[in-house]
């Protein structure tokens, strides 16, 4: 089993401030684990880190409405940390493993998504594919930007904001791109960063042929 403490969490409105600790330590060092079940707990990671990413945006005055409209927030967030994990793998798995890694890992943000969709919006609907079409139109946009130092450029984290800004309210809509750009990036990268090395170097999960996966 992961580790993993969340600390007021909430994705209901009027929240308040959010503070969120994400341990990424196995707790049992032994057991064997695979490509797939590793891409399941950073997917776990991911969706946390995509929601506080919201609740920081609503605590700083940005407007959002209705639940739909908030998970709209947090795909967006989560196609973002999906495709960029994409990019800090590339060179630690083989090709072979780099697929298995990432499909995993958006499939069962998938499934998140879609029990999140459910509570939301009501069953009778899958929410999977809703989120794989928008996952795969990111990838696709994300792969035209520089991504150097394991870090994305400009235009990547432009990208993103813009498409953040696009899903939420009127209210100070202007300077949502700039947060997003400025605090909420920054912020999402280095948690993703530690939670990716520590699920690999906390416990006896499958090497990837690539070296060691290494801190930003």
């Amino acid at each position: 089993m992961l580790a993993c403490c969340i600390l007021a969490h909430q994705l209901g409105p009027g929240s308040g401030v959010l503070q969120v600790r994400i341990r990424s330590r196995w707790n049992n060092k032994k057991k064997e684990r695979s490509l797939e079940e590793v891409a399941g707990a950073l997917a776990f990671i991911e969706w946390r880190i995509a929601g506080n990413a919201l609740l920081h945006l609503e605590n700083e005055g940005f407007q959002t409405d209705t639940q739909s409209q908030r998970l709209d927030v947090v795909q967006e967030f989560s196609a973002f940390l999906i495709h960029v994990t994409d990019r800090l793998v590339h060179d630690l798995m083989n090709g072979e493993e780099r697929e298995r890694f990432i499909i995993a890992l958006a499939l069962k943000m998938a499934d998140t998504c879609h029990d999140n969709r459910l509570d939301a919006n009501g069953s009778g609907r899958d929410y999977r594919q809703p989120f794989i079409d928008t996952l795969n139109a990111r990838m696709a946009d994300y792969a035209e930007f520089v991504f150097e130092g394991r870090q994305p450029g400009y235009a990547f984290k432009r990208y993103l904001g813009e498409a953040v800004t696009h899903t939420m309210g009127d209210r100070d809509r202007k300077w949502i791109s700039d947060q997003v750009m400025e605090i909420e990036v920054p912020d999402m990268l280095k948690t993703l960063e530690k939670g990716l090395k520590e699920l690999f170097d906390s416990g006896n999960t499958e090497t990837p042929s690539g070296a060691s996966v290494q801190p930003g």
